[in-house]
């Protein structure tokens, strides 16, 4: 299902976001710190957004399997 492996790649892109701004702050604490947790709140809204779409995609398969069988 092509929803799946959006939400997946969704996935992935929060937590790479997330990791770059982490490795970002331990190599210089205080330039951006403001910015740095922004992205942060949005890299974890995003992660929990495409976690959703992964759990609706499931449940709407799962469904059709129902109707189906």
């Amino acid at each position: 299902m092509q929803a799946t492996s959006i939400a997946a790649a969704g996935l992935m892109s929060a937590q790479s976001r997330f990791e770059a701004s982490a490795r970002r702050t331990a190599a210089a604490p205080f330039d951006n710190l403001e910015q740095e947790v922004v992205e942060r709140i949005e890299s974890e809204s995003a992660f929990k957004a495409n976690v959703a779409v992964a759990k609706t995609a499931d449940e709407m398969m799962g469904t059709l399997l129902d109707i189906l069988v």
